[in-house]
Protein backbone atom coordinates (compact mmCIF):
# COMPACT_ATOMS: atom_id res chain seq x y z
CA UNK A 1 0.00 0.00 0.00
CA UNK A 2 2.83 2.31 0.81
CA UNK A 3 4.64 1.46 -2.42
CA UNK A 4 1.55 1.97 -4.29
CA UNK A 5 1.14 5.48 -2.91
CA UNK A 6 4.95 6.55 -3.29
CA UNK A 7 4.58 5.44 -6.71
CA UNK A 8 1.19 7.25 -7.46
CA UNK A 9 2.61 10.34 -5.87
CA UNK A 10 5.77 9.89 -7.61
CA UNK A 11 4.20 9.61 -11.02
CA UNK A 12 1.86 12.48 -10.34
CA UNK A 13 4.55 14.87 -9.77
CA UNK A 14 6.13 14.07 -12.26
CA UNK A 15 3.49 14.51 -15.07
CA UNK A 16 1.56 17.69 -14.43
CA UNK A 17 5.72 19.01 -14.79
CA UNK A 18 6.17 17.26 -17.84
CA UNK A 19 2.87 18.22 -19.45
CA UNK A 20 3.30 21.74 -18.44
CA UNK A 21 7.10 21.89 -19.82
CA UNK A 22 5.67 20.17 -23.21
CA UNK A 23 2.89 22.65 -23.92
CA UNK A 24 5.55 25.68 -22.84
CA UNK A 25 8.32 24.13 -25.70
CA UNK A 26 4.99 23.83 -28.51
CA UNK A 27 3.40 27.19 -27.66
CA UNK A 28 7.24 29.03 -27.65
CA UNK A 29 8.18 27.31 -30.42
CA UNK A 30 5.44 28.45 -32.57
CA UNK A 31 5.72 32.15 -30.77
CA UNK A 32 9.21 32.14 -32.28
CA UNK A 33 9.39 30.02 -35.47
CA UNK A 34 5.61 29.70 -36.38
CA UNK A 35 3.64 31.04 -39.49
CA UNK A 36 2.76 34.19 -37.27
CA UNK A 37 6.08 34.08 -35.21
CA UNK A 38 8.16 36.59 -34.31
CA UNK A 39 11.10 35.51 -37.17
CA UNK A 40 8.10 35.87 -40.02
CA UNK A 41 7.65 39.51 -39.05
CA UNK A 42 10.73 40.77 -40.11
CA UNK A 43 9.57 39.19 -43.34
CA UNK A 44 5.92 40.39 -43.42
CA UNK A 45 7.61 44.20 -42.69
CA UNK A 46 9.79 43.82 -45.39
CA UNK A 47 6.68 42.69 -47.66
CA UNK A 48 4.78 45.43 -46.35
CA UNK A 49 7.96 48.32 -47.26
CA UNK A 50 7.67 46.85 -51.34
CA UNK A 51 4.23 46.85 -51.13
CA UNK A 52 3.46 50.25 -49.72
CA UNK A 53 6.12 51.64 -51.98
CA UNK A 54 4.37 49.81 -55.21
CA UNK A 55 1.28 51.78 -53.36
CA UNK A 56 2.97 54.67 -53.18
CA UNK A 57 3.90 54.92 -56.89
CA UNK A 58 0.02 53.82 -58.22
CA UNK A 59 -1.20 56.59 -56.17
CA UNK A 60 1.33 59.08 -58.02
CA UNK A 61 0.53 57.55 -61.60
CA UNK A 62 -3.31 57.90 -60.36
CA UNK A 63 -3.02 61.67 -60.04
CA UNK A 64 -0.95 61.78 -63.07
CA UNK A 65 -3.87 60.27 -64.94
CA UNK A 66 -6.78 62.26 -62.85
CA UNK A 67 -5.05 65.68 -64.05
CA UNK A 68 -4.62 64.82 -67.63
CA UNK A 69 -8.23 63.66 -67.51
CA UNK A 70 -9.46 66.81 -65.89
CA UNK A 71 -7.28 68.82 -68.45
CA UNK A 72 -9.44 67.04 -71.28
CA UNK A 73 -12.84 67.72 -70.04
CA UNK A 74 -14.79 70.25 -71.87
CA UNK A 75 -15.01 73.33 -70.85
CA UNK A 76 -11.37 73.24 -70.24
CA UNK A 77 -9.07 71.49 -73.02
CA UNK A 78 -5.64 72.66 -72.82
CA UNK A 79 -4.82 73.18 -76.67
CA UNK A 80 -1.28 71.24 -75.89
CA UNK A 81 -2.33 68.04 -74.41
CA UNK A 82 -4.94 67.88 -77.02
CA UNK A 83 -2.44 68.06 -79.88
CA UNK A 84 -0.41 65.46 -77.93
CA UNK A 85 -3.34 63.11 -77.89
CA UNK A 86 -3.83 63.57 -81.91
CA UNK A 87 -0.73 62.45 -82.48
CA UNK A 88 -0.22 59.77 -80.12
CA UNK A 89 -3.47 58.43 -82.13
CA UNK A 90 -2.11 59.81 -85.47
CA UNK A 91 -0.09 56.05 -87.40
CA UNK A 92 3.56 57.33 -88.03
CA UNK A 93 3.51 60.28 -85.60
CA UNK A 94 6.72 60.51 -83.82
CA UNK A 95 7.97 63.40 -81.25
CA UNK A 96 9.31 66.51 -82.67
CA UNK A 97 7.27 66.13 -86.17
CA UNK A 98 6.07 68.40 -87.89
CA UNK A 99 2.43 68.93 -89.45
CA UNK A 100 0.94 71.38 -91.97
CA UNK A 101 -2.34 71.35 -92.42
CA UNK A 102 -3.26 72.08 -96.05
CA UNK A 103 -6.26 73.97 -97.22
CA UNK A 104 -9.34 71.76 -98.60
CA UNK A 105 -10.37 73.51 -101.74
Amino acid sequence: MRIKRSVTRFFGNLVIPAVSAAAISYFGYYALWGTRGLMALADVKARLAVEQERLDTLSDQRARLEKRISLLQSGSEDPDLLEEVARSQMVGSTAGQVVIRRNQN
